[in-house]
């Protein structure tokens, strides 16, 4: 009988488990086809009539499912009468959008994501010079053509050089690789869009781009890194400098 007491009387330290809601399973099944490739970018989905009958469900379930998943990156709500559910890829884009979060919640600084940069740029490099394919190279060319055009035309290329890591990170073969390049690339996105580049910067970091495609694509992976860092390294210096300008020294996204 004491036993039976003691264990009576004992604390709850476990919650009671709820069953997973309706949407949540919609939600689960869409994103499980997705994964396996039945439901492709581009695809539209069924008008969320049809998806209730298809699930046995109302609408109002449908549409909180449709909504996580537009939440989580999967879909795209289009609008019009030719609109609906469409499945999209922009999982990145929320990844790379929760990194900043995290980034300006603990404030840091331009040194610290010099340092991140090219500690992480390193390796995605090496991986690429020993993993780039024809059609990479291909993407990395057209990339830099587009960004001297605009050079040309006394334009910032904010995007292309910006696009020039992101295909570095494709052409590594490494989807890890993909996944933090893009987080990465949003905070420095951030930096340059709310300092503002001068032209003159843009401008070397599009011949600095220029070089390591060619070492890139030589196979001369200690001239390709050697460049890589002094490019990191002349971008980290021109965020603060620009700071400075702004009488921001310490300059805190």
């Amino acid at each position: 009988m004491a036993h039976l007491e003691r264990e009576q009387t004992s604390p709850t330290i476990f919650r009671a488990i709820k069953p997973k809601r309706a949407f949540e399973e919609i939600s689960a099944e869409i994103k499980r086809l997705i994964f396996k490739g039945t439901l492709k970018p581009g695809d539209r989905l069924p008008s969320e009539t049809e998806l209730a009958n298809q699930f046995g469900v109302g609408r109002q379930t449908i549409r909180e499912a449709l909504r996580l998943l537009e939440l989580s990156g999967f879909i795209s709500m289009q609008k019009g009468g030719a609109g609906g559910p469409l499945v999209v890829d922009t999982i990145l884009n929320s990844i790379g959008n929760s990194f900043l979060d995290a980034f300006q919640m603990k404030r840091i600084g331009v040194d610290e994501l010099t340092t991140a940069r090219l500690e992480i740029e390193k390796m995605v490099l090496k991986a690429a010079c020993a993993h780039a394919g024809d059609q990479d190279i291909r993407a990395l060319r057209e990339n830099v053509v587009n960004a001297r055009k605009k050079i040309g035309q006394k334009d910032q290329a904010f995007e292309e050089n910006i696009l020039f890591h992101k295909l570095l990170a494709r052409a590594s073969g490494n989807h890890v690789f993909v996944v933090v390049m893009e987080s990465i690339n949003t905070v420095v996105g951030h930096f340059r869009s709310f300092l503002g580049i001068d032209l003159e910067l843009s401008r070397k970091a599009v011949d600095e781009h220029v070089l390591i495609l060619e070492a890139l694509v030589a196979h001369d992976v200690d001239k390709a890194l050697a460049v890589l860092e002094r490019h990191l390294m002349d971008v980290g210096e021109g965020f603060k400098r620009v700071a400075v300008n702004q009488e921001l020294s310490n300059f805190i996204v």
